[in-house]
């Protein structure tokens, strides 16, 4: 007799640190499209940390995640997420990354009119990011156009962005509803960043994000 064994979630694996789930195992149904683990960000390749495309969060703002993800899905919408936690040696790289003027290779489709010096000044980046708490998550709707791509450096990703208008205004309004009101704070200058305010005790963590 063949038996047949369901495959592998790609981000089954090592268990995160006490406190943070992978969210394969509290919400699968969203998709995970981990940026940073490969090529297509804003340094054009795979950032230190990444080990593996899979988002890891702490346990709170997983739950959290996972009701709106569940009122996302009654109305037929589907999360996509991008990044969740941010390994330090990630913010490191970016860092390094950002006083290399050599190294523009990506120029033209995240930061087309910003210097990247600038960036972390501007507020696109943070040395102190609070992905690195576990508790911040970049997500969309997937399939839904919201005006500008993910980590666009520019004025048009502000999240109330006057020149936004139309299908891409009510993707964002409609993100920005569905999170604040499952305990996520928007970030002003990126429509896609939410922060969940739910813990009183947000803690830098250093782990690298493996698959093993």
């Amino acid at each position: 007799m063949n038996l047949q064994t369901e495959p592998k979630h790609p981000c089954a694996g090592r268990k995160p640190p006490p406190g943070y789930v992978r969210l394969t195992d509290v919400a699968p149904g969203i998709v995970q499209d981990m940026r940073y683990a490969g090529a297509e960000n804003f340094m054009g390749r795979p950032v230190p940390g990444y080990l593996a495309p899979c988002c890891w969060l702490r346990r709170e703002a997983a739950a959290a995640l996972k009701s709106a993800h569940e009122e996302a899905a009654a109305e037929g919408l589907h999360l996509v997420v991008y990044d969740c936690y941010r390994p330090p040696a990630a913010t490191a790289a970016f860092v390094a990354w950002s006083q290399d003027g050599a190294d523009e290779i990506k120029k033209a489709e995240y930061y087309p009119n910003i210097d990247k010096k600038d960036l972390f000044d501007l507020g696109y980046i943070a040395r102190q990011s609070t992905h690195t708490t576990g508790l911040a998550v970049d997500l969309a709707f997937d399939g839904f156009d919201f005006g500008t791509p993910f980590d666009l450096f520019d004025e048009r990703s502000a999240t109330a962005d006057p020149a936004v208008q139309g299908a891409a205004r009510q993707s964002r309004d409609r993100l920005l509803a569905l999170m604040t009101r499952h305990g996520f704070e928007n970030l002003p200058n990126e429509w896609w960043h939410f922060t969940y305010k739910g813990v009183t005790d947000p803690e830098l963590v250093d782990f690298d994000v493996t698959r093993d």
